[in-house]
C-alpha cells in the first residue's frame, strides 16, 4: 500500500473516519442508515451521503441473490460510473473501496472500505458493520479498488 498525499489522504482519512462511525450497525438487508442497519451496499451508501450528500442513484430493492440473477457486474459498473477506473491493488490506500468477488467467473458481491495496509470495515451478514483484518482469505477475493472521488 502507498501513502497518501494531498487532498487525497484527506478524502481517505474522512472517509475511513466516517465508516469506523458505523461500527456495530447492525446487519439488515437493503437498509443504509447508520446504527439503525445496514448491509455492504447499504455502508457504501451511507457513506456517501455522510460525505456527499444525495446518492448519486438508487440501487432500488434487491434479493440477496440478485448477482446470481441480474447478469453483468452491477456492483463493479457502479463503481464506474461514480468513482472512475478500477485501480490496481498495490495502489490501494485507506479509504478506498474495496469490491470482492465469492468465485471466478461470478459477479462481485461484497463490499468494504480499506482502513489501513490490512483491515477493512464492511457489514458482515448476520453481525454488524466490523473492522476485519484483511488475510489472504480476503485479499485473493478482491475483485477490484476504486477511490472514491475528493470531497469539494
Amino acid at each position: 500500500m502507498t501513502e497518501q498525499t494531498g487532498a487525497t489522504r484527506q478524502t481517505g482519512d474522512a472517509i475511513v473516519a466516517a465508516a469506523r462511525g458505523w461500527i456495530g450497525t447492525p446487519y439488515r438487508h437493503q437498509a443504509s442508515r447508520r446504527g439503525v442497519g445496514c448491509d455492504c451496499l447499504g455502508l457504501v451508501r451511507g457513506l456517501w451521503r455522510e460525505l456527499y450528500g444525495a446518492e448519486p442513484e438508487r440501487p432500488g430493492p434487491y434479493q440477496p441473490d440478485w448477482a446470481e440473477r441480474s447478469g453483468g457486474d452491477p456492483l463493479i459498473a457502479a463503481a464506474e460510473r461514480h468513482c472512475g477506473a478500477a485501480l490496481p491493488l498495490p495502489q490501494a490506500r485507506p479509504g478506498d473501496l474495496l469490491v470482492f468477488r465469492w468465485r471466478a467467473g461470478c459477479a462481485a458481491k461484497h463490499l468494504g472500505i480499506l482502513s489501513g495496509a490490512d483491515r477493512f470495515i464492511h457489514a458482515y451478514e448476520q453481525a454488524a458493520v466490523v473492522e476485519s483484518p484483511l488475510v489472504p482469505g480476503w485479499r485473493r477475493r478482491i475483485a477490484a479498488v476504486f477511490r472514491f472521488p475528493d470531497r469539494r
